[in-house]
């Protein structure tokens, strides 16, 4: 019976323990290393000596994003097959992980018990996904999305962001005088942009800053709106008066 090593990539001790007992649980699974950052899957993927054939990891790590590990694993193991299990249940990332090599991705709310029979299901030919990210992912051919050259043009990025998330400043003076706001001012920036249909490759390039910084804002504010995808994030917040109302 062959045995296949995993690596396990989470930042969350519970979630990582949970994935790694699952694996270690399982006779045709070997756990090689449960690890928090990209800097230590990094570490110990250089090391010659560890060998990995399954690659388990989130995407919003604490020094980066889980798609470095993916390139880094499948750089130097060819055979690694990453997966994905993440907060993020937008079709950017889902794309963007599937692109840098990932064969399934899994929202952390569908989570199954046994993650180990899902990483078997994989290794047997499968690439699992989502119901809930297989529908977004379809629904991104089934309409059209504004593209940074269309909305911004030729105008300055500073110009660009400013006309993007003024209206924010509407929607909080619309909020209960003296009521402490939920979101940061730079978590509103961040929502307005995405409820405008732009990708965190987008946002990242008009705040300048990195797509890990626009993840980190993604995954608190959804925290703090107790949602778990972009759209319902943009319903939430609009149903909260942290969004304008569009005439």
């Amino acid at each position: 019976m062959h045995v296949w090593r995993v690596l396990v990539v989470e930042d969350d001790p519970q979630m990582r323990d949970f994935f790694a007992a699952s694996v270690s649980r399982c006779p045709q699974l070997q756990l090689a290393a449960s690890l928090g950052t990209v800097k230590e899957a990094r570490t110990w993927l250089d090391n010659d000596a560890n060998m990995v054939d399954v690659l388990l990891t989130d995407l919003g790590l604490p020094d980066g994003s889980g798609l470095e590990v993916i390139r880094h694993a499948t750089r130097l193991h060819p055979r690694c097959e990453p997966l994905v299990i993440s907060l993020f249940g937008d079709e950017d990332n889902v794309l963007a992980s599937i692109e840098a090599g990932a064969l399934g991705y899994i929202h952390k709310d569908s989570a199954p018990d046994d993650i180990a029979q899902t990483i078997l299901e994989m290794k047997a030919g499968a690439s699992p996904i989502s119901p809930m990210i297989a529908r977004k992912v379809l629904a991104k051919y089934a309409s059209s999305r504004p593209r940074v050259a269309e909305t911004v043009g030729a105008a300055p990025v500073a110009v660009a962001v400013e006309a993007a998330v003024a209206p924010v400043a509407e929607a909080g003076a619309a909020r209960k005088a003296g009521e402490p706001a939920l979101l940061s001012p730079r978590e509103h920036e961040v929502l307005m942009l995405i409820s405008r249909g732009f990708s965190y490759a987008e946002i990242a390039r008009l705040q300048t800053v990195s797509v890990h910084t626009v993840q980190t804002h993604i995954k608190n504010l959804y925290s703090k709106l107790s949602v778990h995808s972009k759209n319902e994030a943009v319903f939430e917040a609009s149903r909260l008066g942290l969004l304008p109302h569009r005439g």
